[in-house]
């Protein structure tokens, strides 16, 4: 058992991980308000979005800290059926829109949030019969992902289960955050170079292959409507009125398909801030985590998936999405009962040095 002093040094470093997330969230609030001010705009999808991403992480942070293991492992399952019963609509999709064209990327999603909560419960689990069975639970989202024609979502679960599986031999997680965290950074600029046309031409039209044609002509829109108002945007839920290729699309949801150029679009550079700002909260927390290295980076590499998923998707317009992504987030910082202030379980040593490999 951790001495009072440990102990004392976790609550605080917890309780300046959640002020920080407060302070983003409600800077998210209070900029989409001001961004829709004076304009026929609608805010309520961000604040839906953040108010899930709040529920899901308290809800997250209380599940986890009484069932470490059974909670992410409900969590996997949950997010698995839900994808599978909603694939003709998952629920918060835009019901203007006949084709609902963001489902398939809602769906996916969702399975990269199983296999993630799949693998953090694994790497929770001490039997190595019950870490085998959820390691198999995460593989069997993949393949549903792979049976359902996803290939997008079963590429990001595989990727979530090697990540998991080669984060259970790492010591330090500063490193490995640090690295999810560049390369979320590089798919946004790689987004923005296509956007903006000034990549390389033989990767443009590589990726123009892959992304069609209309989703690239939303995101050139969305970087013009950034440009011409580039601070507070055009006004949240107004990119559907005021792009052209959105009213000549049939059956467009008017998103960009894209969270960082949406954000831009419709909230200007200070939403992107805020965007990011959301995002390096997450692996922040999660730096901070008492959890030990193997459930953390499991959660970091499932949060990172689906930040590539959300930067050539509108995977985040949906409230399940979102309001998972927290749960996981919770799930992987919450305190096991009984655990202090360890970041690392077994041998004493390892228990005394948990925090200096952390930093």
């Amino acid at each position: 058992m951790a001495p009072p002093d440990s102990r004392s040094a976790a609550r605080e470093r917890g309780s300046a991980t959640d002020v920080a997330g407060v302070v983003v969230l409600s800077g998210c609030v209070v900029w989409s308000l001001v961004s829709a001010a004076g304009r026929e705009a609608r805010p309520e999808g961000v604040l839906l979005a953040v108010f899930a991403v709040a529920a899901g992480y308290a809800c997250g942070r209380i599940c986890g800290t009484l069932l470490p293991v059974a909670a992410p492992g409900a969590a996997a399952l949950a997010a698995l059926g839900l994808a599978i019963a909603s694939r003709q609509g998952v629920p918060g999709a835009n019901p203007g829109a006949p084709t609902q064209p963001g489902h398939t990327g809602a769906a996916a999603a969702l399975l990269v949030l199983a296999a993630g909560a799949a693998c953090c419960a694994a790497a929770a689990a001490r039997p190595p019969v019950l870490r085998l069975a959820l390691r198999l639970l995460a593989l069997a989202v993949a393949s549903t992902a792979l049976a359902l024609g996803w290939v997008t979502g079963f590429a990001a679960a595989i990727g979530v289960l090697l990540c998991s599986l080669a984060a259970a031999r790492m010591r330090w997680r500063t490193l490995a955050l640090a690295g999810l965290a560049v390369a979320t950074g590089l798919v946004v600029a790689i987004s923005w170079g296509v956007a903006e046309d000034s990549l390389p031409q033989g990767l443009t039209v590589s990726l123009e292959g892959q992304l069609t044609q209309n989703r690239v002509a939303l995101w050139q829109d969305a970087v013009a409507l950034a440009k011409e108002n580039p601070v507070r945007g055009v006004g949240p839920d107004r990119f559907g009125t005021l792009s052209t290729t959105a009213q000549q699309s049939l059956g467009s949801d008017g998103k960009p398909h894209s969270a960082s150029l949406q954000q831009a679009a419709e909230q200007g550079v200070v939403g992107v801030a805020l965007l990011g700002a959301v995002f390096g909260w997450l692996l922040y927390s999660l730096w901070r985590s008492p959890r030990s290295t193997p459930v953390v980076l499991s959660a970091g590499a499932t949060l990172t998936a689906l930040a590539f998923l959300a930067s050539v998707g509108n995977a985040l317009s949906f409230t399940p999405v979102t309001a998972g992504a927290g749960l996981l987030a919770g799930l992987a910082t919450a305190r096991m009962a009984g655990e202090g202030s360890t970041r690392a379980q077994g041998h004493p040593a390892r228990q005394r040095h948990a925090d200096s490999r952390v930093r």
